[in-house]
């Protein structure tokens, strides 16, 4: 179900994007798994450049990706997420997956047209957009206010620069500390022995 799923979506985007298609034609037959641990999926790719689902013993490229990833897919993007992937197999087919999963974007805009009309749709996308923006704003400002109390009212985090003063007055009196030891050795040495 998830798979089909999955499968489904990847195929509608390509259906928008004649460039994708035309770059996995040549891989027709050849398989590729989608690793993201416990789940994995299987892709095919048939003679028009569309995936299928597939089965085989041993695939010909495998693409893994660590669950602690995840995060990245949200705030950095795909490109933040294809840094992480560990790939296996045939180097010119994952280099052919890579850059079709880099590239292949959803025009939400184009989508919703078909169903509202094109300024219904573009106003729709644009306060969306507006939405999400001040909801990443809002969300930023909230974390710098968190952290100008905890520093400033209730100082239970330390700022960078007070840190930095603070290492640096320490090594300066490491520094102190060791010639005032090597005086006092100094003066040990050159002291005349008394009788006792």
């Amino acid at each position: 179900m998830l798979a089909s799923s999955a499968i489904a979506g990847l195929n509608h985007l390509l259906a928008d994007a004649p460039w994708a298609r035309e770059r996995l034609v040549p891989f027709a037959s050849r398989v590729a798994v989608l690793r993201l641990n416990p789940l994995e999926l299987s892709l095919g790719v048939d003679g028009e450049g569309y995936f299928n689902e597939a089965t085989a013993i041993e695939p010909d490229v495998t693409l893994e990706l660590p669950l602690g990833t995840l995060p990245k897919a949200i705030t950095g993007g795909t490109d933040a997420l294809m840094a992480d992937i560990r790939i296996s197999g045939n180097a010119d087919f994952a280099d052919t997956l890579g850059f079709v999963f880099r590239q292949l974007r959803w025009d939400g805009e184009e989508a919703l047209a078909k169903l509202v009309g094109d300024i219904a749709a573009h106003r729709a996308v644009t306060t969306a957009r507006d939405i999400i923006g001040w909801q990443r704003q809002a969300s930023r400002n909230f974390v710098d206010n968190l952290v100008e109390y905890y520093s400033e009212e209730r100082p239970i985090l330390v700022k960078r620069n007070a840190l930095e003063e603070l290492a640096s007055a320490s090594a300066e009196l490491r520094d102190d500390l060791a010639r005032l030891d090597k005086r006092l050795g100094r003066l040990e040495t050159t002291r005349p022995q008394t009788a006792r």
